[in-house]
């Protein structure tokens, strides 16, 4: 593989156990085999990486894995030309780094959260002067206004693996989540129903609120557990690609954070999206505007249930949750549809490592 030189540098502190560093892989990746720059990703916690991506080191202080160097983010050097510093949520580079910054003007980017809200559009690409050196602010986003999303080749094309998932005839349903109070009441409802439901949980998700609804804590992946009408397998935290193909056999995901909540959606299957709270409920500012943009070509009576059911699932309200199932559970079908088209939409606007290197090399030009 062919990269060009100097290198690019990534940086990721994490803050939300894998969101974080499954994006930041995911670009580096990208941007390796893709656009082949050579990319370097500083990570302050890379066991965090080391759970998802196969052939990482959780101890090693430097390493190559599928093209990508990986090393402690509070070693980072330039001490060789770098084209590109990438702040990834803007997670602040470490002192030395930053002052060496000034002799090598390299493009400083702080690669912001991603958001569907209406402003975005207006401040993408905005300069932030820190004399001598610029950081420009770049959003990923939903619109042709935007950096776009990380998309790998032929990602919008791949095909429908619900035939690959076993046959149970039950209704599967992932869920990667944060904690959330209103958990319990909606696995009541799962469980007294009269269809068959499969629940997929990655292990650790909303530990504490399992516990309370079984009196006990789910035991450690791989386990599986059944009550009434509900099977619940505890999942082992896998590799990307196995984890994606695992939202592609469902029949709705509920995910959290950035990283899983864009994988759904490449995933062509109804999502529910339980952003990262925050205080005063800040993040539902986020989930609203998301859910304006994606469900503005949706069938009425199916936008409506999703976007009552994703306000109960934000505010932890179980009996709201269990007031919206039936409703959500009668649009899936259309949902399903509603999601395809959504995913076309989103595979014909800009994909965010290519405007990246775009808008990079523009600043050398």
């Amino acid at each position: 593989m062919t990269t060009a030189s100097p290198r690019w540098d990534v940086f990721c502190r994490v803050v939300d156990n894998y969101g974080d560093a499954g994006f930041c892989w995911r670009l580096a990746r990208q941007l390796v085999h893709v656009q082949r720059r050579a990319v370097t990703l500083w990570i302050d916690r890379p066991a965090a990486l080391a759970r998802i991506v196969d052939g990482v080191d959780a101890g090693a202080v430097h390493q190559r894995v599928d093209g990508v160097v990986i090393a402690q983010l509070e070693t980072a050097t330039l001490a060789a030309p770098v084209r590109a510093a990438i702040e990834a949520y803007g997670c602040g580079l470490p002192a030395r780094y930053r002052d060496a910054m000034r002799a090598q003007c390299p493009v400083w980017i702080n690669l912001e959260y991603l958001s569907a809200e209406a402003w975005v559009d207006g401040v993408h690409r905005l300069p932030s002067p820190h004399p001598p050196l610029t950081r420009w602010f770049f959003f990923p986003g939903f619109s042709a206004a935007t950096g776009g999303l990380v998309r790998e080749p032929g990602l919008v094309d791949v095909g429908d693996a619900r035939a690959d998932a076993p046959s149970t005839g039950a209704l599967r349903v992932s869920l990667f989540c944060y904690a959330n109070r209103g958990l319990p009441a909606l696995l009541d409802t799962w469980s007294t129903g009269p269809e068959p439901m499969s629940l997929l949980v990655a292990e650790g998700t909303a530990a504490t609120d399992f516990a309370r609804w079984l009196g006990t804590p789910l035991p450690p992946a791989p386990a599986h557990i059944e009550r009434g009408a509900l099977a619940i397998d505890v999942l082992p935290f896998v590799t990307q690609p196995v984890f994606d193909a695992r939202l592609r056999q469902c029949d709705l995901n509920i995910v959290r954070g950035e990283d899983s909540f864009v994988r759904a959606q490449w995933a062509r299957r109804p999502l529910v999206w339980h952003a990262y709270p925050q205080d005063g409920q800040a993040q539902r500012t986020k989930l609203d505007a998301f859910l304006e943009r994606y469900l503005q070509r949706a069938e009425q009576d199916a936008a409506n249930a999703l976007r009552d059911f994703a306000r109960a699932f934000d505010a932890e309200d179980g009996d709201a949750l269990v007031r919206g199932w039936p409703a959500l559970r009668a649009a899936l079908p259309v949902l399903r549809g509603h999601a395809g088209d959504w995913a076309a939409r989103l595979g014909a606007l800009p994909e965010l490592s290519a405007s990246l290197v775009d808008f990079v090399e523009s600043r050398y030009n």
